[in-house]
């Protein structure tokens, strides 16, 4: 029954990056329904404890919203949202096309600091009792691309900066060294994204180095699909993947970037769950800017379905 309930949810959870705690939007009561329709007799009651025995818990509303937008969309829209998603994820599952959730997590100084959580060595390890940036060795900016099909992670940590240009070589590394071994027959990927960061919905430079760096050079269709602003937990990459890295690497100090990349390849998870992680040390900068005929020349396709969180970009010989 839990494999069962599992399937029912595989579109509808969402989870905490850090703690690994899952929710869903779902009621136990309509769980319960659709279990009825496959012939599965069982209470509201009997679902949310299993539900609470898969990790999921009961949640309360919090004035969190992580995209700092005054004015976000109504909740039809977000269900709407949601909704497509689901579908382009079952079109292009079914095609054997891979899907890739992506994400930026948190970035960490690399030094003597320390790291929440506990782990059990003979001695306490001394950390720094502050965490000032001048005493870092550096900076890990890891960059997650998730497989949901293969229930593959691949984290490129940078040494710069978030930048729509890092995010695309990326994703372009993991097609590069992964994607394009594990689906040779494809010619086409769906991006779960969030709305913000370097994949933003309206980022011109995002949409412009994908065209050019992955789509034309790799001759690849990329069909992206933004999470509503403000939903960035519902990104797969987030509880299937940076939590598991986040439980892995909790209460080591994070000395070295040999350390970063050890602690994110050697996480596993007993669903099956393994990890590459490679170090770039190119550096990114802000501002970068695409003029207005630069992006008439993009093969880009805006979804009828809520355009400005859909679109896909074709190769193109220019």
């Amino acid at each position: 029954m839990i494999e069962q309930i599992a399937e029912l949810l595989k579109h509808d959870t969402a989870g905490d990056p850090i703690s690994g705690l899952k929710w869903t939007h779902k009621t136990p009561g309509k769980i319960a329904e659709q279990l009825h329709r496959l012939g599965i007799t069982v209470s509201s009651r009997t679902v949310a404890r299993l539900l609470k025995n898969m990790g999921f818990s009961l949640r309360v509303n919090h004035k969190k919203l992580e995209s700092g937008n005054r004015n976000p969309p109504p909740r039809h829209v977000r269900d709407q949202q949601f909704g497509y998603i689901s579908q382009m994820r079952k079109a292009f599952a079914g095609r054997g096309s891979p899907i890739i959730s992506i994400d930026a997590k948190k970035k960490e100084l690399i030094g003597k600091f320390k790291n929440n959580g506990m782990t059990w060595e003979l001695e306490p390890c001394l950390v720094n009792d502050h965490d000032f940036r001048t005493d870092a060795v550096g900076r890990a900016v890891p960059y997650g691309i998730y497989d949901t099909l293969a229930n593959r992670g691949f984290v490129v940590v940078g040494t710069s900066r978030e930048t729509p240009a890092f995010a695309v070589d990326a994703i372009t590394s993991w097609w590069k060294s992964t994607g394009s071994r594990m689906y040779p027959e494809a010619h086409e990927v769906l991006i779960l994204a969030d709305c913000g960061g370097g994949n933003a919905a309206r980022s011109r430079v995002w949409k412009y180095r994908l065209q050019h760096v992955l789509c034309n050079r790799h001759d690849v269709t990329v069909t992206i699909c933004h999470y509503p602003p403000g939903a960035s937990k519902w990104n797969p990459i987030e509880h299937r993947l940076f939590s598991e890295i986040s439980k892995n690497w909790a209460g080591k100090p994070l000395e070295s970037f040999e350390t970063v990349l050890k602690c994110i390849r050697a996480t596993r998870t007993s669903s099956g769950l393994r990890v590459n992680a490679r170090l770039v040390q190119k550096k990114y900068e802000n501002g970068e800017k695409v003029a207005d005929t630069k992006m008439k020349e993009l093969s880009l396709s805006r979804h009828d379905v809520l355009p400005d969180w859909n679109d896909t970009l074709a190769p193109s010989i220019m």
